[in-house]
């Protein structure tokens, strides 16, 4: 894909993969991998941004003798993720206004 990737869109695609279901850092990146260009190297700092900013929570589950780290969306980030919707929705009609659209 030719397009850069923002920090905001990141941000979007990660709160609205959790919206689905708790899960841990490397099935996360397997998850946006399959839209996405992006490794584990440029998740992990995503990840910390946004719990730092209290829009993702964490939890440890024993998994094969060593603890899985989980990220959950927050009642905070559920929120944010409503606003990327409505912005992305805006940002989206915009573009579309000049690249065209078939949908």
């Amino acid at each position: 894909m030719v397009f850069q990737i923002t920090a905001s869109l990141l941000d979007a695609c990660v709160l609205s993969r959790l919206s689905r279901s708790d899960t841990y850092g490397y099935e996360l990146t397997q998850d946006l991998r399959e839209s996405l260009q992006v490794s584990e190297s440029t998740l992990y700092p995503v990840l910390r941004r946004l719990q730092s900013s209290a829009f993702l929570k964490t939890y440890d589950v024993p998994h094969q003798g060593r603890n899985r780290r989980y990220y959950a969306i927050t009642e905070s980030g559920k929120k944010q993720l409503d606003e990327f919707r409505n912005d992305w929705k805006t940002y989206r009609s915009r573009i579309d206004s000049f690249l065209g659209s078939d949908a």
